[in-house]
């Protein structure tokens, strides 16, 4: 093979951690060291002892992570080289011949196996007691820097970088003309892509969707008091919740020394997000917290992942171009998401609010962003 095709070949790939690195995973969280705690203070300066020792000691004592591991080696996976960077993803054709590709983009603390539930509804709705004519080809790629597809090893590699590279991956699995999905970082990758490749991608769906108004007092003269609650929720994350966005973005690497060294302290910092910050604790099932930190801490992670911040500072708040794909949202409890100001970058033409699910919906309620899923992309295919 020459080296033109080695750079484009895309190569099986399947998980297989070697037990002496659970056994250590195990050995370290039985060996943690614990902070101090002022009682009664709750969730107020951060994640609370008892709830991280509940988790740690469910993680030593009951987790499994080979299940787990096995769940998503049900799916075919792969890897492939792009622009320099090894990218790791599942692929899952449809059995139904007109299905439409679809690329599914998740996002921090989270990993592809947020996609768990919701993978094999829209591959093989038939088999899921749906319509066959909603069938997708799946494509679930790990963000690079995070999981398999880890460490990233050059700089640069920000939200355009990385719509860059799903477009080219996308042409490389052979598909022309596809739809693209995602929450958190996948609010923005994905509809970086649509506007990276606007002639391939047929509708671009998003939750978790992240726009600030513009400043113009008029652009919210007209506001729901759901969508002013919704933009109090911004304030409110900028003014006591962005701690983890700032220091991703300035100094991730003096951060990635303490992660990498200690998986309670992985645990702790991705479990505020997980956990609402204390407002939506349960919300999102004990294993699949557990699959995504351990993930991030068996491939070392941590760093890299946190890296996109970084990258991507520089461009934080400035107004994206108007994106001309058709484009879907569905707001779910706690997303910050106003059609006003989706507006301004993109073509809304679906709306969906829901009053169950939270910003993991692929997670908390994978029936719902499923249904919803299907429906917008009925408009488009």
């Amino acid at each position: 093979m020459d080296d033109m095709n080695a750079m484009t070949e895309i190569r099986p790939f399947r998980i297989d951690i070697p037990q002496a690195d659970l056994d250590d995973l195990r050995a370290r969280v039985a060996a943690a060291r614990w902070p101090d705690e002022i009682p009664g203070t709750g969730w107020s300066y951060g994640v609370p002892l008892a709830r991280v020792r509940e988790l740690a000691g469910y993680w030593t004592t009951g987790y499994d992570w080979r299940a787990h591991e096995a769940a998503l080696n049900a799916f075919p996976q792969f890897t492939t080289t792009i622009d320099g960077q090894n990218v790791h993803f599942l692929h899952v054709r449809s059995p139904e011949p007109g299905a439409l590709p679809l690329v599914l983009t998740h996002g921090w603390p989270g990993s592809v196996a947020e996609f768990l539930h919701v993978i094999g509804p829209l591959a093989d709705p038939r088999a899921h007691g749906g319509d066959p004519a909603d069938a997708f080809h799946v494509v679930v790629p790990s963000i690079p820097g995070y999981g398999f597809s880890g460490p990233t090893t050059a700089t640069g590699w920000d939200v355009p970088r990385v719509a860059r590279a799903w477009a080219e991956l996308m042409r490389r699995l052979g598909y022309q003309r596809y739809g693209a999905q995602g929450g958190d970082w996948g609010a923005r990758i994905s509809p970086e892509l649509a506007r990276t490749a606007p002639d391939h991608v047929a509708g671009l769906h998003v939750n978790a969707f992240f726009a600030l108004p513009s400043g113009d007092p008029a652009e919210t003269d007209g506001l729901t008091d759901a969508e002013r609650a919704r933009l109090a929720g911004v304030a409110r994350w900028q003014g006591e919740r962005s701690g983890y966005a700032a220091i991703q973005s300035t100094r991730q690497q003096t951060l990635a020394y303490a992660l990498l060294d200690s998986p309670v302290g992985q645990l702790a910092w991705n479990l505020e997000w997980f956990d609402g910050y204390g407002e939506d604790v349960g919300g999102v099932d004990r294993d699949a917290i557990l699959t995504n930190v351990t993930l991030y801490w068996l491939t070392r992670t941590a760093g890299s992942a946190a890296r996109l911040y970084k990258e991507a500072a520089a461009s934080w708040g400035r107004r994206s171009e108007h994106c001309p794909v058709p484009t879907g949202m569905a707001v779910f409890p706690g997303d910050s998401t106003v059609r006003a100001f989706a507006e301004r970058e993109h073509a809304v033409v679906h709306w969906t609010e829901f009053d169950r699910g939270g910003h993991f919906a692929a997670l908390q309620a994978p029936d719902l962003l499923v249904g919803d899923v299907r429906a917008f992309f009925r408009r488009v295919r």
